[in-house]
């Protein structure tokens, strides 16, 4: 079974819209983010996280 996530937003016109679906992808990427940080285990040793966007 497949999971689909993703952004959706609407606006008075083009513009509003494309203005608030990049603040919802932002937003989202954000989240993900805070998710895979959360999911990384603290090492005595810094390492060094290089994401690629």
């Amino acid at each position: 079974m497949s999971s689909t996530t993703g952004c959706v937003s609407q606006g008075k016109d083009e513009k509003e819209a494309l203005d608030n679906i990049k603040e919802a992808i932002t937003a989202w990427l954000w989240a993900e983010d805070q998710k895979a940080i959360s999911s990384i285990a603290i090492k005595s040793e810094q390492q060094t996280l290089l994401v690629t966007v």
